[in-house]
């Protein structure tokens, strides 16, 4: 008996192929390779790779050079990509390890990205857990220098992504205006958020003065993909508690977020060396 809808149909053997060249293709350098290389890497025929070749070439998606006989990369492969962002990706990365992270702290957790100004929520486990205080949050934005995980992404940013955001935020006209024209300030909170390794906040944001948390940043190279964190309330556990109980799982679940995203969730590089993003067959 069939058990579902997509266990009642067979691969496409063609489709499958023709996507592993592809990719083969994206992975050589500079997006160029002969049928050789593609039949050495995918292990199929080289009549085989050929015709998939030069059917990608005939789509738009390679073009062959008359010269040496290889196939490069066209930019009509970016419209394979153009729907999909890291954010959407790692939120469906880190959702079950937010989901395991709760079953051991309890508190809420939440998976935030760069938002313009702001970090926003993608993913969150504040409607499972029972000690959530809040319910609907996935969308909402949060300032960057008053929450945990704000703080965690401008410490770890790149530099020149930094200077950007803070001059963002030096013209905006809300309460972070004034913190970040503060360099001093600013300098030192960041340091102080480098120095242990995770940001916190401590009732900081005024919004929300009874909401406590720690953040890790979730990193690819020198990129902040994002960051992920936990939410207590101020007058049930300290920070020095958060840290010293929290911390460790939360430290464990971003770890693992970090390896899926490096490996796409299939054992496979999400990002190259040079920071492309690779085809997935």
């Amino acid at each position: 008996m069939r058990t579902s809808t997509a266990a009642s149909y067979r691969n496409v053997n063609s489709l499958q192929r023709g996507l592993n060249v592809l990719a083969a293709v994206n992975r050589m350098p500079g997006g160029i390779a002969t049928a050789n290389d593609i039949a050495r890497m995918t292990q199929l025929h080289r009549t085989t790779v050929r015709r998939l070749l030069e059917t990608l070439a005939a789509q738009g998606y390679l073009r062959r050079s008359a010269s040496d006989d290889s196939y490069r990369l066209q930019i009509k492969v970016r419209e394979l990509s153009e729907g999909f962002t890291d954010d959407e990706w790692v939120s469906s990365v880190a959702a079950p390890e937010l989901g395991e992270l709760m079953r051991e702290v309890v508190w809420p957790s939440d998976l935030t990205t760069l938002d313009g100004d702001a970090m926003m929520i993608r993913e969150t486990t504040h409607r499972f857990s029972p000690l959530s205080f809040h319910r609907a949050m996935v969308g909402r934005r949060i300032p960057l220098l008053y929450t945990a995980s704000g703080r965690a992404y401008l410490a770890y940013c790149p530099e020149a992504e930094r200077e950007q955001l803070l001059k963002l935020l030096v013209a905006g006209e809300d309460e972070q205006a004034s913190l970040a024209r503060d360099s001093v300030l600013l300098a030192r909170m960041l340091a102080r958020v480098r120095a242990d390794g995770y940001g916190v906040n401590e009732g900081d944001w005024r919004v929300e003065p009874h909401v406590g948390a720690v953040a890790l940043p979730i990193r690819h190279g020198d990129r902040v993909l994002g960051c992920v964190n936990v939410i207590y309330l101020c007058r049930a556990v300290s920070t020095a508690t958060a840290v010293e109980r929290l911390l460790p799982a939360l430290r464990r679940a971003a770890e693992r977020i970090e390896r899926g995203a490096a490996e796409g969730g299939r054992g496979e590089p999400m990002f190259s060396q040079a920071g492309r993003a690779t085809a997935a067959p």
